[in-house]
């Protein structure tokens, strides 16, 4: 750390959006200090174990009781294994309150979750823009697709996505990398769905570097990238924006420490900093600069606005309109539906392709509720060749196993879910975490709208895939808690009226202008689309906006 406490900006969280923030500010000539509560990890020295094989490691990497002891909510995610649970919190040092279940999943590392995220990118359309104007759910969204547009395009150049051009007004084509293909089967039900429903089914938008793209890449087809990508096959914090950052000479980056408040100067009505906590040292330090920009997760920013009281915000930093921690949402899945198919024996599949296929919302394109329900849903999924199975033993057995089986196809679908105001994180001061600070409660499920959306989810799995030519379709409904699909959001949002919400178009608070919120606790709405790229697409708008603000002496 330099001696100096002040600088140009602050970024709060170095995950995906927090490493756009940093990048954006520093190449526009800002000395910008990036704060981070967790430990440091460096690109590719820091991804240990990851090229070792299974059996290899102590464990063949899977999970011990002594994780699931230790990590109860990590240890049920998709990506966490041996190697990688490095890089989730352990649960036991990081609680929280279920006041109903509620799956939080976290990473408290330099990157965050950019490490280990599933890197589906998809725009969103006016579709859903419009739709809390449309169908009165939540507040209308301040910005309209035309406004994010040419920023989607920015952050895709240099993100890496790729994918294929559709065509598809409700699912926009970006800037794309050379699409991945599909295997046989999977091209066979996209032909048919299309052929007989109409509907399309796209290979997935990919974070994944199809090309060289810098010095990241290309990927590697491991289907190993929640460990960390020795090749840099795929876009993170870790590999991309940050390492950008650092090149302009403009980056002070500050890991172990916990910002635990926005520091308010009520003459000035502005932020003039943030105080942390150094997580080895338990020391209180404070850093001042001009613009601030919280990052922490959506979950994580709005713990630090609900501890930054004040006489100016006794509720609240920025919480004149009663809003911050309400609208709480997640996407709602674990439904779907999969089956067999009897030919294409000759054929298999090389490589682990980190991908799959995507079948784009098809209800109320319409923006209304025909379907019995308002908004919509999509699928992700794929289709593989299974092992042989055998009823034999000893050398027959080993020797059937290493034949091929036959062909399986399944998805599982993606569900919008509604902001509702009682859907909530509060502040619980009475239970406190190994830092003595408070921690949160978590008040969230999915309503009426869901549910009814999730019958139409499972009978239309199975419906399509009946249709698409496979045999045996089994469906499947296993209901995972709010927060287990880690797309939480919308507890900060956007909003044209200060009295409904905490952000402005620009995700500039209403109530502190040099205060900028582009994480997601900033969403309005959830829509059914992973929602990663549009943090990184309202990231770099949010700064081109404060640097200007700035310049011109507004801030």
């Amino acid at each position: 750390m330099p001696s100096s406490n002040h600088f140009d900006a602050i970024v709060v969280g170095s995950g995906i959006s927090g490493g756009w923030a940093a990048k954006e500010l520093t190449e526009h000539g800002l000395k910008t200090l990036l704060l981070e509560r967790g430990r440091n990890v460096e690109h590719i020295k820091d991804y240990t174990d990851t090229e070792k094989d299974p059996w290899e490691l102590e464990h063949h990497n899977n999970k011990t009781q002594e994780d699931q002891k230790n990590s109860p909510i990590q240890s049920k995610c998709y990506a966490y294994n041996e190697v990688s649970k490095k890089f989730f919190v352990n649960d036991v040092e990081n609680p929280y309150t279920q006041v109903k279940p509620f799956d939080w999943i976290r990473g408290n590392h330099v990157g965050g979750r950019s490490l280990m995220w599933g890197r589906q990118c998809y725009r969103w359309s006016d579709l859903d823009f419009e739709a809390n104007a449309k169908d009165g759910h939540g507040t209308d969204w301040p910005i309209r697709y035309k406004d994010i547009a040419p920023w989607y395009s920015y952050v895709e150049k240099f993100a890496g996505i790729s994918g294929s051009k559709d065509g598809l007004t409700h699912l926009p084509d970006g800037e794309f990398l050379p699409a991945m293909e599909m295997n046989c089967l999977e091209q066979l039900v996209a032909q048919n769905l299309k052929t007989k429903m109409g509907r399309p089914m796209i290979i997935g938008r990919a974070a994944n570097h199809t090309a060289k793209i810098g010095t990241r890449g290309p990927c590697q087809f491991r289907n190993k990238c929640h460990e960390g990508c020795p090749f840099g096959g795929y876009f993170s914090s870790n590999s991309a924006t940050l390492p950008a950052a650092a090149a302009t000479g403009n980056l002070t980056l500050r890991p172990n420490a916990i910002t635990t408040e926005v520091l308010y100067d009520k003459e000035t009505g502005r932020a003039k900093g943030v105080r942390i906590l150094d997580a080895e040292t338990n020391k209180t330090e404070e850093y001042f600069a001009k613009i601030v920009f919280l990052n922490a997760s959506t979950l994580g920013t709005t713990q630090i606005l609900l501890n930054s009281v004040s006489d100016a915000f006794p509720n609240g930093f920025g919480n004149s309109s009663e809003q911050v921690g309400h609208n709480l949402m997640d996407h709602h899945y674990g439904v779907g539906a999969y089956g067999d198919y009897d030919g294409f024996q000759d054929k298999y599949t090389f490589g682990r392709r980190p991908n799959g296929i995507y079948v784009p919302r098809f209800r109320n394109l319409d923006g209304g509720s025909s379907a019995g329900y308002v908004r919509g849903f999509g699928y992700q999924g794929g289709a593989s060749r299974n092992s042989a199975t055998s009823d034999e033993i000893g050398v027959e057995l080993k020797e059937s196993v290493t034949e091929p089986g036959n062909w399986s196809m399944a998805w599982g679908s993606w569900g919008e879910h509604l902001p509702y105001y009682e859907n909530k994180a509060t502040l619980n001061k009475d239970k406190k975490d190994k830092w003595g600070l408070p921690t949160l409660d978590i008040d969230c499920e999915f309503k009426e709208n869901e549910m009814k959306m999730r019958v139409d989810m499972k009978s239309s799995a199975a419906e399509m895939l009946d249709a698409a030519g496979i045999k045996n379709v089994k469906t499947y409904d296993n209901m995972p808690a709010p927060g287990f699909c880690i797309h939480e959001m919308g507890t900060a949002r956007m909003g044209n009226d200060p009295k409904t919400s905490v952000l402005n178009k620009w995700n500039q608070m209403h109530d502190a202008k040099n205060v900028f919120i582009t994480d997601g606790s900033a969403m309005s709405s959830s829509a059914c689309q992973n929602p990663s790229v549009t943090y990184m697409a309202l990231t770099a708008r949010a700064v081109d906006f404060a640097v200007s603000e700035l310049k011109k002496g507004n801030l």
